[in-house]
C-alpha cells in the first residue's frame, strides 16, 4: 500500500509544480536550502533571498515556484508529512498484523526519527508552532498543510487513510476528531520530551505512546 495514493487534498503551495528533471532538481534543492537554514535561523528570520543564495539558484527562480515565504514553508511542511507517511508505511507493511496500539508506537517512533535526523524537522515538522511569521490573511502557520483545516486535522485525514480499516469503524468524522485530539496531545508531549533532551527524553516518548495508545482504547472509532 502506497501513503502517497490516500492524500487529503491540501491547498498546493508552490506557484508552479516542476515537470522537468532539472527544475525537479532545482525544487528540491530549495526545499533542502529552506530546512538548512531553518535549523540555524528560525521561521522567523529566514528570508527568501537567503533560502535563493543557499540553493544557489536565481531569487526570480525561486519565485518561479513559491509566492513568497508562506509558499516555501507550507512545500516543506507538506514534504515533511509526505516522508512521514512513506517512513511509516513502510514500517506498517513489515509489522502486520497491526492494531491501534503498534500503529502508535510506530506512528511517534517515525516522528522521533525524523526529529533527530531530518534537517528543519525539528523546527517546522508539519506546521509551525509560536507566533504568527507570514502575513495575516495570506496563510497562517496553523494552515500550511491545507487552507480550510488546521494543521493536526489534515494529518489526522491522512493518518487516517493510512490506516485503512483500523480506523473505518463507526463515524468517519468522529475518527477524525479523535486522531486530532491524539496528535494535539502527543504534539505537546514530544515538545516537551525535546526541550528536556536534544534527542527527545526517552521517559516522556514512551509516556507519550502510552498516553495516545490509553486514549484510543477508550475510543470505538479506534479499535
Amino acid at each position: 500500500m502506497s501513503a502517497g495514493t490516500r492524500s487529503h487534498r491540501t491547498a498546493g503551495p508552490a506557484r508552479r509544480r516542476p515537470v522537468q528533471q532539472r527544475s525537479q532538481e532545482r525544487y528540491g534543492r530549495i526545499l533542502d536550502a529552506c530546512a538548512g537554514l531553518l535549523d540555524e535561523v528560525g521561521a522567523t528570520a529566514l528570508t527568501t533571498k537567503e533560502v535563493a543564495q543557499r540553493a544557489q539558484v536565481p531569487i526570480g527562480t525561486l519565485y518561479q515556484f513559491f509566492a513568497g515565504k508562506e509558499d516555501l514553508l507550507a512545500a516543506l511542511a507538506t514534504r515533511n508529512l509526505d516522508h512521514y507517511l512513506q517512513r511509516l508505511d513502510a514500517r506498517l507493511a513489515t509489522a502486520a498484523p497491526v492494531g491501534p496500539a503498534l500503529f502508535t508506537d510506530l506512528a511517534v517512533e517515525e516522528f522521533v526519527a525524523m526529529k533527530r535526523s531530518v534537517p528543519g524537522f525539528g523546527r517546522l515538522d508539519f506546521g509551525l508552532a509560536g507566533g504568527p511569521v507570514v502575513p495575516r490573511g495570506v496563510r497562517d502557520e496553523r494552515h500550511l498543510l491545507d487552507a480550510g483545516v488546521d494543521n493536526n486535522t489534515a494529518v489526522a485525514l491522512r493518518l487516517q487513510a493510512l490506516g485503512g480499516e483500523l480506523f473505518r469503524s463507526g463515524d468517519p468524522a468522529a475518527t477524525t476528531l479523535t486522531l486530532r485530539v491524539a496528535l494535539e496531545a502527543a504534539d505537546a508531549v514530544l515538545k516537551l520530551a525535546f526541550r528536556e533532551a536534544p534527542d527527545g527524553d526517552p521517559a516522556l516518548i514512551a509516556e507519550c505512546k502510552r498516553l495516545v495508545r490509553g486514549y484510543l482504547a477508550q475510543q470505538p472509532s479506534a479499535r
